[in-house]
């Protein structure tokens, strides 16, 4: 482990120290699930940008996708436990 310095302005250094304590932690306790939580959320998001730009691309190439009111149609009738096709992918209409 290493040691990092981190200068807080006075009132959120006071703000950690109710919520950390509200929480029943310590505020050093509190800063590093704070900092993991978002390190947590912005890999997430890397992900989620990565996985979109891929499917984005292979529009892009094949220039066919799925209507969305036909998705969620087989969607919802996958949740309400209903036989569903999958909707066929079609060229993208321009």
């Amino acid at each position: 482990m290493s040691t990092t310095t981190i200068r807080l302005p006075d009132d959120l250094k006071a703000r950690i120290a109710v919520a950390a304590k509200r929480a029943g932690i310590t505020p050093h306790g509190f800063i590093l699930e704070a900092i993991a939580q978002k390190a947590d959320q912005e890999e997430r998001r890397g992900d989620f940008n990565d996985v979109a730009d891929a499917r984005y691309a292979s529009i892009v190439a094949t220039g066919q996708t799925l209507s969305w009111d036909e998705m969620r149609r087989c969607l919802e009738d996958r949740l309400a436990g209903k036989a569903a096709t999958r909707p066929l992918a079609r060229k993208l209409a321009r």
